[in-house]
């Protein structure tokens, strides 16, 4: 998601910084490319239109104007009313009632709810430590029941048997049950139509009143462009949202979704979605997104998901291994690939990196995540002497690892000569002054001025 908008409001920034000087007429220019970036990534034009007005107030003021360096500071402008746009940053949700807290899930059919029902379900339980339910009040489509009984059983909470014909009384005896139970919190995953009609909204309206939940949430596909809007303004005139969870925002979704519906319900984005696992649910900070979209990366949650998804011992054990040049072996980086997977893989991580927006595109259209996966398929292969003594596969050893892992022998021998190449790196990081020493080693590999190769 925002992957075209990014490139476009990345080449924008750049221009804007190179200016020693800003007039009313560059930046009426710069405002027209950020309106078509905008309509390109199908943000609702009255979004659109109120966005740029406030960019143009604050940008015709002393605030960039006055400053030294105005580039910059329309730069900071932009970020600071696309945070805005989005809303307020980490509102999570609100657990201050007599327990259980209900949560009431609202959208249409094929928005994500009863996905996003069991990630929040995990969320609370791992995360904030609470005794969580769940139950489906989707008489219409026994499959989604059953989803959510088979997610639940993942993730190790209780599901509520959706017995009965009324979503109000299956809701209200589940509230019951998790009160008799003693749970902190009650999910209600609710029916949804493949557009908005009367009798849709009348039942959530009746499961609202019957519930009376402290939470209702708003799930919205982020693929859903300019019908956003229609079905964000149904939605709000029916019920009293609280928040918002934004799902499939790992697709090529242009970003309009996000970007309309907190101007549209004035509902904060609590949650988004970034994949189908049931641990893809990451709380929404608008400041991050805004900085992501600019190009200036996200260093904070990169960091949160390190803690969060890496195993700490298994990365203890290794960088000690790292540290004396020795013992590292292909099980340890098969282990290193799986870690990387868990973080949504090398795409994921390049996109919360500041800079990566301006990497020329054959530099960025290296990274795939498919070589990941074929690394880990052909040391999946071996056996776990050949794992821990590499030299010894030899050219049978490498056609049998070859038609095990569906690839080549020239992929297994590429995988080897780099694993080789990373050994003797670590050996010579590991001597005493061997990282300078290998940095002296790389000298003439960069460009002069000692930079990186692409900036």
């Amino acid at each position: 998601m925002f992957e075209n908008l990014s490139e476009r409001f990345t080449g924008i920034v750049k221009r804007l910084r190179g200016e020693a000087r800003l007039t009313e007429d560059n930046i009426d220019a710069t405002l027209r490319e950020v309106r078509m970036a905008l309509l390109e990534a199908d943000v609702a034009l009255p979004v659109v239109k109120d966005f740029l007005d406030r960019v143009r107030v604050r940008a015709l003021g002393q605030e960039v104007i006055g400053t030294l360096t105005p580039g910059q500071a329309l730069v900071r402008v932009v970020r600071d009313e696309l945070t805005s746009v989005m809303g307020e940053a980490g509102v999570g949700l609100d657990f201050n009632a007599q327990p259980p807290v209900v949560v009431l899930l609202a959208g249409l059919q094929g928005s994500g709810k009863t996905t996003s029902a069991a990630k929040l379900a995990k969320r609370l339980k791992e995360q904030d430590r609470k005794s969580v339910a769940v139950v489906s009040c989707d008489v219409y489509r026994p499959a989604a029941i059953e989803q959510l009984r088979i997610l639940a059983g993942e993730i190790g909470v209780d599901c509520y048997p959706s017995t009965g014909e009324s979503p109000e009384r299956i809701a209200l005896e589940a509230l019951d049950l998790a009160r008799r139970q003693l749970k902190d919190v009650l999910i209600v995953d609710t029916a949804g139509r493949l557009a908005i009609d009367e009798a849709m909204m009348t039942e959530i309206r009746g499961l609202h009143a019957a519930l009376n939940p402290r939470e209702t949430l708003f799930v919205i596909d982020a693929m859903m462009g300019q019908d956003a809007v229609k079905t964000a303004q149904a939605f709000n005139e029916a019920l009293p949202l609280t928040g918002v969870v934004l799902t499939k925002a790992d697709g090529d979704a242009r970003g309009g979704a996000a970007l309309s519906v907190r101007h549209i319900t004035g509902k904060p984005i609590k949650f988004i979605g970034m994949g189908e696992k049931v641990n893809a649910l990451e709380p929404f900070y608008p400041d991050r997104m805004a900085s992501r979209i600019l190009g200036m990366g996200d260093v904070l949650s990169l960091i949160e998901e390190v803690e969060q998804k890496v195993d700490k011992d298994k990365a203890a054990k290794v960088a000690d291994k790292l540290a004396k040049g020795k013992g590292f072996d292909l099980s340890d980086f098969r282990d290193q690939l799986e870690q990387m997977k868990n973080m949504g893989g090398l795409t994921s991580l390049m996109s919360k990196l500041p800079g990566v927006a301006e990497l020329p595109e054959q530099v960025k259209n290296r990274v795939n995540d498919r070589d990941m996966v074929r690394l880990a398929a052909i040391i999946d292969s071996m056996t776990p002497n050949e794992r821990r003594f590499p030299a010894i596969i030899k050219a049978s050893r490498k056609q049998r690892i070859a038609a095990g892992s569906g690839t080549q022998v020239q992929d297994v021998n590429r995988l080897l000569k780099q694993f080789e190449n990373m050994q003797r790196m670590m050996k010579k990081v590991s001597k005493k002054g061997g990282l300078q020493a290998l940095m002296r080693g790389m000298r003439g590999q960069f460009p002069p001025g000692g930079g990186m190769p692409f900036r």
